[in-house]
């Protein structure tokens, strides 16, 4: 048909087809959900049906530890093994604390005998140097006083013999379990408590006594003493007996080591065992 032909329509009829527009999209159909994946099997129950104490194990054990917990962990055993070795030295040294208030009493009394006994020596130290200042004779006093210090020192030094009110001693030692160190803290307290002169067995105990452990006994200053062990001692006997008996000292260590001690006072002593006096090789008076 050509355009010229009636019933033709030409490109401005009202009928001319319409641009088609893009065609719609349908819908994609959902994707139906993935079966959700079995957990792998377990050889022991799962976690519902664990016991209470059986989740408790599992949450300790194996133990997971870090670094840090371990420097903490070590911290605290140091600290614990500081503070129980303390206990401990405390306990040690502590001997008295179990003690009875009598003991206590004692110990306190004897103490101040101490303090009392130093006092005394001061003063009179006092005393000989004002006597010295205020005499019209100072050559006779200084002679004098001399004199009564050589023989303390004498005594002192068991060049002469003592005698005076005091103490005996006498430790039975049968199963043969007394040391020397044992019968030396006996000879240091009762020096402590104010002995003036000390006698064991047959030896004159001075300042430069020494007693090791021998064959079937004790040495003092190289002399084998036998058993039983006898000290007589000179000086204040309500001194000396309270030294030897406090809670914790003397008797009480040896009782410990079955050892049986009789401790005796006495009105009169005589320690009658002698040192040798002793020359010395190079010192000489610096009066000379």
């Amino acid at each position: 048909m050509r355009d010229d032909e009636p019933g033709a329509k030409g490109p401005d009829s009202g009928d001319a087809p319409r641009p088609a527009g893009p065609p719609r999209r349908q819908p994609l159909p959902e994707a139906a959900p993935a079966p959700a994946a079995e957990p792998p099997p377990e050889d022991g129950p799962t976690p519902a049906e664990l016991t209470g104490r059986q989740r408790l194990v599992k949450g300790l054990w194996p133990p997971r530890v870090t670094r840090a917990q371990l420097t903490v962990a070590v911290l605290l055993f140091v600290l614990g093994l500081g503070l129980a070795i303390q206990v401990r030295s405390t306990n040690d040294t502590g001997a008295l604390r179990g003690a009875r208030q009598d003991d206590l009493v004692r110990i306190l009394d004897e103490l101040d005998d101490r303090t009392e006994r130093l006092e005394d020596e001061k003063q009179r130290l006092e005393d000989q140097r004002t006597e010295l200042e205020n005499s019209s004779d100072q050559a006779e006093e200084a002679r004098r006083q001399t004199v009564e210090k050589e023989r303390q020192l004498g005594i002192l030094a068991g060049n002469v013999a003592a005698t005076g009110p005091g103490i005996t001693v006498t430790v039975q030692d049968a199963a043969g379990t007394v040391r020397a160190d044992m019968l030396l803290d006996a000879v240091q307290e009762l020096r402590a408590a104010g002995a003036e002169a000390i006698q064991v067995n047959d030896v004159r105990v001075v300042a430069g006594t020494y007693l090791s452990d021998g064959s079937g006994g004790v040495n003092v200053d190289g002399n084998k003493i036998t058993r039983p062990y006898r000290f007589k001692v000179i000086g204040n006997p309500q001194d000396l007996e309270p030294a030897l008996n406090i809670p914790g000292g003397v008797v009480q260590t040896l009782e410990k080591e079955q050892a049986t001690v009789v401790v005796t006072r006495e009105e009169k002593i005589v320690v009658d065992a002698l040192r040798p006096a002793e020359q010395p090789d190079y010192a000489r008076s610096s009066n000379e």
